[in-house]
């Protein structure tokens, strides 16, 4: 296996090297400027970039943990090895201070360096390509005027033949397509409104979209489900897997709040993504509900009486066997959930402030995989910015792994009617002891 993926990564390298070659040329360097006077800036347009650097969730990606925003430094770990975010802030020497407007935009638009070299698609360029010039250039002006910190962002850490910078170009010979986003005549404003943000700057589909072996998003799939910090990041298309279709209405409030009934609650990289949406004008993440809600779709009859009969099943209080009524049992798991979980999670049964929602109407039970459960359980879930509620405790320290394995079997097999998981245990056993870098990010930091 180790031997196929070296050779496969050879071929790779030879094909985008190749292609690579006839795209370098065109890359020059833009001389060193100095940083604009921060009066030279204009109020409202700081105030808009402010927004737009939110919406981005720049702050998330260029930010290490308990560092100082913007700063750079935050690993994210690749399949190809570990990138680190670089200082954005406006420093002459580790920062962007000697980079021009016109550097800047063409760094979000292409994905080049001042100097020339192109930047790592960790870097979502493929998306930010799509944001319009305007609206880059407020963005420039917010982080120009931030306080200039003198920060030297640690080198990458990536295997053979990735840490080929130059490859790169091949890969964007391939994938990248450079190009402002042309709204659709057909859809609404809000709907084009919508789709620009969420194609654009928020790049879901950076989060969202399963990836090729090169990196790549599958257009194909777009929105179909990815990955995100080891996280699954869940399909945000037609083929959701949530109990309860989502409306628009509960998207907005769940990307302002992160929270909300009956979905539950954000958590993992998602709730840095609300808290950052919880700060900018309600139109903008309105018209991103909109828009996701308008891919999602109306649910089929089919779906709409296995929804009506999961309420009956939520508003009657009951605690086991859910639509499907297929689990095997699991005594172990039906102890622990009656322990630990049936007084936050039961509506008969509720007797603090937690908010739990009803297992049955859970969309990280559904999920193709173990893993975000595993997450769950192990580590809890601290309140998102929006709310003060929807809090869950670890029991990392608390259960066993053999426990926790039970517990999840037992949650899949009487809470949803999807077939059992066939890798409980391992997914524990990793998110146990390997369990995501929290100091890294999603799919968005600067190289």
């Amino acid at each position: 296996m180790r031997l196929r993926r070296v050779l496969l990564g050879l071929l790779g390298a030879i094909v985008l090297g190749a292609a690579g070659i006839l795209y370098l040329a065109a890359q020059p360097a833009i001389p060193p400027s100095d940083a604009p006077a921060k009066a030279t800036f204009d109020k409202t347009l700081i105030a808009r970039g402010a927004e737009l650097a939110q919406i981005g969730n720049c702050g998330v990606c260029h930010t290490q943990s308990d560092g100082i925003p913007y700063a750079g430094g935050r690993p994210m770990p690749t399949p190809f090895g570990t990138i680190y975010a670089t200082n954005i802030t406006p420093d002459a020497k580790t920062g962007i201070g000697q980079w021009s407007e016109a550097a800047f935009l063409r760094a979000m638009q292409e994905g080049v360096r001042r100097d020339g070299a192109h930047l790592y698609p960790a870097f979502p360029y493929d998306h930010f390509t799509k944001v319009s010039a305007n609206d880059l250039r407020a963005i420039y002006a917010f982080l120009m005027t931030r306080e200039p910190v003198r920060t030297e962002t640690p080198p990458n850490e990536l295997a053979f033949p990735f840490q080929i910078r130059e490859l790169i170009a091949g890969w964007k010979l391939l994938f990248f397509q450079r190009g402002e986003f042309k709204p659709d005549p057909v859809l609404t404003p809000q709907l084009n409104h919508g789709a620009y943000l969420v194609e654009g700057l928020a790049h879901c589909g950076a989060c969202h979209t399963p990836r090729n072996m090169l990196g790549a998003e599958k257009l194909n799939r777009y929105l179909g489900g990815g990955e995100a910090e080891g996280w699954h990041a869940p399909a945000l298309n037609a083929n959701s897997t949530a109990p309860v279709p989502w409306t628009s209405d509960q998207l907005f409030a769940y990307l302002r709040q992160g929270f909300v009934e009956p979905h539950g609650v954000a958590a993992g990289p998602m709730q840095d993504v609300a808290n950052n949406l919880g700060k900018v004008p309600e139109q903008d993440v309105k018209a991103i509900a909109i828009y996701i809600g308008a891919l999602l779709g109306p649910p089929t009859a089919g779906r709409q009486a296995k929804t009506a009969k999961l309420v009956t099943r939520t508003e009657r209080g009951s605690g086991s066997r859910a639509l499907g009524d297929h689990a095997e049992g699991n005594t172990d798991g039906a102890v622990i959930y009656a322990g630990a979980c049936a007084s936050c999670h039961e509506p008969t049964g509720q007797q603090f402030s937690a908010r739990g929602i009803h297992l049955a109407s859970s969309k990280v039970l559904t999920m193709p995989d173990p893993r975000n459960l595993a997450y769950v359980i192990l580590d809890g879930i601290d309140p998102p910015a929006g709310t003060l509620s929807a809090l869950m405790p670890g029991y990392a320290d608390a259960l066993t792994e053999r426990q926790i394995t039970a517990l999840m079997i037992y949650l899949r097999g009487n809470f949803t009617d999807k077939p059992a998981w066939s890798d409980v245990e391992e997914a524990v056993r990793k998110a146990k002891h390997n369990p995501p870098d929290k100091s890294g990010s999603a799919p968005t930091a600067t190289r």
